[in-house]
């Protein structure tokens, strides 16, 4: 069976929904048995209201850019259809997934359940405790291309989570697989036949042991199992016509 993923980011206009701030850009990114499938949802959203300067400076969206995009209501049908009812990988999930509810309250849409929430902040601070956890510091201990960041942005933010994902779950499982499997067959096609021994090794009986079997072996019947087991090996008969 397999096992569909969808890493989430987004970007708002603060910090907390309460005070008024609204979603302005959503990036998904489906994940098949931990690979990426290249199916994607993103969408900027107008949010109803103005930019303040501290967001824009994070991810570059002004009020003009987002003042045609649809709103959040004109795209929710799709969005939960991208998402399903498949597991959500975030990073530091709180924070989206409160965005995500409180535009979802708003239509009287269900609320998104943190049941099926995997956070790699959590993760990672399992993984590395005391060590950066922020995206970017996890990209650099993994040596994950950020040249793609100038900014925040949620789509570019939802790709490198992806590989941050399979890097925290200790890699490209499928691929490693498949290299063990590569080496395994290698390795039997290189083994050589065994050969026997040109000469037996000499026996490290001693002499007293060697009577002590023998005395041994006098307590059984003839036809013993012992003593067929014991004999020497019979030299081959060469027929003759």
């Amino acid at each position: 069976m397999s096992l569909r993923e969808i890493v989430l980011d987004t970007e708002t206009t603060g910090l907390d929904p309460n005070e008024g701030h609204r979603l302005v850009e959503i990036g998904c990114v489906e994940l098949i048995n931990h690979m990426r499938t290249g199916a994607v949802f993103h969408t900027y959203l107008n949010p109803e209201r103005d930019m303040p300067p501290e967001a824009q400076r994070v991810h570059g969206l002004s009020t003009a850019f987002l003042s045609d995009k649809p709103r959040f209501a004109e795209r929710a049908a799709e969005f939960g259809a991208f998402i399903g009812s498949d597991r959500l990988i975030i990073h530091n999930a709180a924070f989206d997934v409160k965005f995500l509810n409180a535009e979802l309250g708003r239509l009287g849409r269900p609320a998104l359940q943190f049941s099926r929430v995997l956070d790699t902040l959590d993760l990672a601070r399992r993984r590395f405790p005391g060590a950066m956890a922020s995206l970017d510091g996890l990209c650099k201990r993994f040596n994950i291309d950020l040249s793609a960041r100038t900014q925040h942005g949620a789509l570019v933010d939802a790709e490198l989570l992806a590989e941050v994902y399979l890097e925290l779950l200790g890699g490209r499982q499928p691929a490693l697989l498949l290299d063990a499997a590569s080496a395994a067959t290698s390795s039997e096609q290189a083994r050589e036949p065994v050969r026997p021994r040109p000469r037996p090794l000499p026996s490290l009986l001693t002499e007293a042991e060697r009577l002590a079997h023998e005395v041994f072996l006098a307590g059984f019947p003839a036809p013993s199992l012992w003593r067929r087991l014991d004999a020497p090996p019979e030299e081959p008969v060469l027929k003759t016509a």
